[in-house]
């Protein structure tokens, strides 16, 4: 494991925002594994973030992208299930979390979120990498021969 970062930053240029997100790993502090989830690459630019998020609605999650960051939220309206008829069920044992949580993926430059579903306790969340025209690879035609206005100096 790299213990210093720093022979790797002195070597690179443009790369600020990598070396901050690497430093940042390196320094993470334990955090929560809740909610746990998975990051799958689906083919070269799509990607999708899937989160076990059993017990939340939708009102209860928020997705938003901000500063380059995918931030996840879930938070339990107080409250909910007391439609006033039956009485509540107690709850004799509680092994599905439900507890609020806070989750951040750093996203690459060019990554947008594409849509997000919730379907059987999974927040699926779909992003895909675009490419701006101005930094999509440009082919130049090379020419064989003198350009055709070429000015030639006379001897």
């Amino acid at each position: 494991m790299i213990e210093d970062l720093a022979p790797l930053f002195r070597s690179t240029v443009g790369f600020d925002r990598a070396a901050r997100l690497m430093e940042a790993a390196r320094h993470r502090d334990g955090g929560t594994n809740y909610p746990p989830y998975d990051i799958e690459a689906i083919g070269e630019t799509a990607y999708a973030v899937t989160l076990a998020v059993a017990g939340f609605e939708p009102d209860d999650l928020l997705v938003e992208v901000r500063d380059g960051m995918l931030i996840v939220a879930g938070r339990k309206a107080s409250g909910k299930g007391e439609d006033g008829g039956a009485p509540a069920a107690i709850t004799l044992h509680r092994g599905i979390a439900s507890r609020d949580f806070l989750r951040k993926f750093h996203l690459a430059e060019h990554v947008k979120v594409t849509g997000a579903r919730l379907e059987n306790g999974l927040l699926r969340i779909d992003l895909a990498r675009e490419e701006p025209k101005a930094k999509a690879p440009l082919k130049i035609a090379i020419a064989a021969g003198a350009p055709k206005n070429a000015h030639t100096a006379a001897a």
